[in-house]
């Protein structure tokens, strides 16, 4: 038997939304069957178009609100329900912090299985709006239509979008005309260089056919007030690409760090591709507790600098550090929590992947005038082997903050092996941090876990973990 056709599944009339579930979606439950939804609220009545059914979920999306939860707040983003960003502005941010809680929670319960102790209260972000120091957009010639626009009979011959891309539709992009993510100077400089590309002729970049100029912009504003534009180009039109760059030079005076690409592969991806620096310096400047951290175009630094902040110091009143300990902290980036706790350690050794993040982490430790640390680059499984551990020294106490998808299993077991007194685990997926802390538990056990919330609005959480070895 063939695939049902999406417009052969039913229209679902007065479901209840009952609660939240994963990818920061809602849930509903009808007969036997579980119901995933976007942009529903808790209490929510609502008509639900199905879009996939199988034998125990489906999925759908809300066509009527039948009456409105009283959870439910007013909106600010106009394009929330498309961008699909900030999925839970439309809930109050106190019950968005419940959710969160809950979350790691139920992953370190469901996933991990192991005896923890009681998750302390999820720290929540002074600032919940314009929070964001890093913002990427893309310029497409494929402007997404949203339903009502295609309903509506209108031709669009201008596609040309600055924006975001459509989840599942990887050539279509959302035109955003406000984020309120970042600082308001990131729409300014966005919708500029949009309205400067379509005045002077520039092509606007085709995902499909891998051709047009004006390909990717990246945004960064310090917490110092410094910032960084980032623009890339899909074509090597060196006269359009100076007229560009000299009126953003011109009409932003702020931008102390502009800088642009030439990419001509077909990822968007610029960690191996050349940073040209068009003027000011080709780094920007974070600051935390009178440290200076030097952060360049390929470098990952944490997207909420103030928040950042108060999860460096609940890592570091984990690792409960005398001035004694060998540190080693994983995935160290540009050295930000290596050189924040070295002043607490005896010495620090950094892991990164990126090259450029260990050039700047060495920098960031001589410009701090910290003596006591270390940076090696590569893969943390290729590096962090148990000859690498013989050579530099058993640690006492390890920091790890790995991607999304967590700690390779020889990581883990190269851990095992060192057998550090202390584990200190900074994560941003809660579900792999659970699973990693499976495989730690023959010789670890977790005395501490404390959630903070870097991202509201979204369904991400960072979760901090303490292990201390068994005895």
């Amino acid at each position: 038997m063939g695939r049902k056709n999406r417009r052969d599944l039913p229209t679902l009339e007065g479901v209840e939304i009952i609660d939240v579930a994963a990818e920061g979606n809602s849930l509903a439950r009808v007969n036997d069957m579980v119901i995933f939804i976007p942009y529903g609220a808790p209490g929510d009545i609502v008509d639900v178009k199905l879009s996939k059914k199988k034998k125990s979920y489906a999925e759908g999306h809300i066509t009527q609100i039948v009456s409105p939860s009283p959870l439910r707040q007013e909106i600010r983003c106009e394009h929330f329900g498309t961008c699909g960003g900030c999925r839970w502005q439309h809930l109050p941010y106190e019950f968005q912090l419940e959710c969160k809680q809950k979350q790691v929670k139920d992953a370190l319960e469901r996933i991990a299985k192991i005896e923890i102790p009681e998750i302390s209260p999820i720290l929540g972000s002074k600032q919940i709006w314009e929070y964001r120091n890093k913002m990427e957009y893309t310029f497409s010639n494929k402007k997404w239509l949203t339903f009502e626009q295609m309903r509506s009979g209108e031709e669009f011959p201008d596609r040309d979008a600055a924006g975001f891309h459509i989840s599942g539709a990887f050539d279509k992009v959302l035109d955003i005309n406000c984020c309120h993510l970042q600082d308001d100077f990131g729409n300014r400089l966005r919708l500029f260089i949009k309205q400067f590309g379509k005045e002077n002729g520039y092509s606007f970049y085709d995902l499909k056919a891998q051709q047009g100029l004006l390909r990717t912009l990246m945004i960064r504003i310090a917490s110092t007030g410094e910032i960084m534009a980032v623009m890339v180009f899909g074509e090597d039109d060196t006269m359009k690409i100076k007229s560009l760059l000299e009126a953003v030079k011109v009409n932003f005076p702020e931008i102390t760090s502009l800088l642009y690409v030439i990419n001509l592969k077909v990822n968007d991806t610029i960690s191996d591709q050349e940073i040209i620096k068009y003027s000011g310096k080709d780094y920007i400047e974070e600051e935390m507790e009178g440290l200076k951290f030097r952060v360049g175009a390929k470098s990952f630094y944490q997207t909420n600098s103030l928040q950042a902040y108060e999860l460096y110091k609940v890592a570091r009143n984990f690792a409960e550090l005398t001035g004694s300990e060998l540190v080693y902290d994983l995935y160290t980036g540009t050295g930000t929590i290596a050189n924040f706790v070295a002043r607490q350690a005896k010495k620090v050794i950094g892991i990164e992947y990126v090259e450029d993040a260990i050039a700047d982490a060495k920098i960031n430790s001589a410009n701090n005038g910290i003596a006591n640390t270390e940076f090696y680059a590569g893969d943390m499984k290729d590096v962090l082997t148990d000859s690498f551990i013989e050579a530099h020294g058993r640690p006492d106490t390890m920091i790890v903050d790995p991607p999304r998808a967590g700690m390779h299993e020889d990581v883990v077991n190269v851990i095992l092996n060192a057998s550090p007194r202390r584990i200190v685990y900074v994560s941003c997926n809660p579900a792999t941090q659970a699973r990693d802390l499976a495989l730690l538990d023959c010789k670890y056990k977790v005395e501490a876990i404390q959630p903070v919330d870097m991202f509201p609005h979204t369904h991400h959480v960072e979760n901090v973990v303490k292990l201390s070895l068994r005895e």
